[in-house]
């Protein structure tokens, strides 16, 4: 929500002395204004003190704590909320990751807000915080709505670089900042990530850590492992990808080139070899690159692959060996739109029309934001 329409639905107001709330009375400092939650946020309210509740003050303070950092009263309405509700830290996380794993995203942002002005050196709020927005750019990206998935990916960066900056360190910022940096194909920063967490809890006994603090050393140093030995953290690899992806996909063929020369069994280089060239329409040559990518160790367990290697099978109008590869696809990511979208496209290029408004209906039932599969039912209707 944009901080002045939050703000507008709040108004402050000077309570007499001696006021109290409820069997549960707060002790109010008259002399400080209290933002009160309007019961109606569309309407205007007005005030009265026989209808003031708790709750509408509880309210108004975390929309300030959210929005209005600055407010010069901050730390005496945090007091209060602590005062009226100790628990309120807990119950505001597991209320914000509800959310969050519902994709209730404005309203799970809006309490992580709230939670990082509640206690602003809470470095654990923060990195929930990076993995909200984390996850939120990738909902966006699953549905193609790739400049909002950016513009999320780098709030998550944000709040990422933040947690590890923290003193004392969070461990477990690093780890996850890795798995953001293998997303974004940054392998250089997300080996630095995985190393600095290993060499943070390498002190650490495993019956310290536990069964999931023992998973994450473990997992970290796979990654590491796989890195190395793929040596995806050559600058070439990295200037590839940040080529193609901000539409320069010359420069970025050339760099991921100089790289296959001396790497050539590394899926990932062909993959982005391939995505170069589909997103230049050479349809034949990126399929030839993703066909290498398969054959190269780990390439055939990537539906991404699959799913790249139909589309330009679709452009050729090879319908029976696209589809066959979206099967494939689909068998590796079972849930996911992108592919089942696909298949509807698929579907319509070979004129079966009841076919592909079913794999778009299911799109729909996997997720009922996808913006791709709705439009082509509202087309085909």
């Amino acid at each position: 929500m944009n901080p002045a329409s939050a703000l507008d639905t709040i108004y402050y107001i000077m309570l007499p002395e001696n006021f109290s709330l409820s069997r549960n009375a707060l002790h109010i400092d008259a002399a400080i204004p209290l933002p009160v939650q309007k019961k109606d946020k569309d309407a205007s309210d007005v005030f009265n003190p026989a209808e003031l509740s708790q709750e509408q003050i509880l309210s108004g303070i975390l929309t300030v704590l959210a929005y209005d950092k600055r407010n010069e009263h901050i730390g005496y309405y945090r007091s209060l909320l602590l005062k009226a509700r100790p628990d309120i830290k807990k119950e505001l996380s597991e209320a914000a990751i509800l959310k969050a794993k519902n994709e209730d995203w404005d309203i799970a942002e809006e309490i992580f807000a709230a939670l990082r002005g509640l206690d602003p050196d809470d470095m654990i709020t923060v990195l929930n915080t990076a993995l909200f927005f984390d996850e939120r750019a990738n909902s966006y990206r699953r549905l193609n709505l790739h400049e909002d998935a950016d513009a999320y990916d780098n709030d998550a960066f944000a709040y990422y670089k933040m947690a590890m900056d923290a003193e004392p360190a969070l461990p477990d910022a690093f780890f996850n900042a890795g798995f953001f940096y293998l997303k974004q194909h940054n392998y250089r920063d997300a080996k630095d990530c995985f190393e600095t967490y290993i060499a943070l809890t390498c002190d650490i006994d495993n019956s310290t850590l536990g069964e999931n603090g023992t998973y994450k050393k473990e997992r970290a140093q796979e990654i590491i492992n796989n890195i190395n030995s793929q040596n995806m953290d050559d600058a070439h690899f990295k200037a590839a990808y940040d080529l193609i992806s901000s539409g320069q996909e010359e420069k970025g063929l050339e760099e991921i080139r100089l790289f296959i020369q001396s790497h050539q069994k590394v899926w990932n280089a062909w993959f982005m070899l391939g995505w170069g060239l589909r997103r230049l329409g050479r349809y034949e040559d990126a399929k030839q690159s993703f066909l290498e990518a398969l054959n190269c160790p780990g390439g055939n367990a990537n539906s991404d692959t699959y799913n790249e290697l139909a589309i330009c099978l679709m452009e050729q109008q090879n319908y029976a060996e696209a589809r066959r590869a979206l099967a494939k696809a689909l068998a590796l990511e079972s849930e996911s739109t992108k592919i089942i979208s696909n298949l509807g496209f698929v579907a319509l290029k070979e004129g079966k029309i009841a076919e592909a408004k079913k794999y778009f209906e299911t799109a729909l039932e996997f997720n009922p934001e996808d913006k791709i599969a709705r439009a082509q039912l509202e087309a085909l209707a």
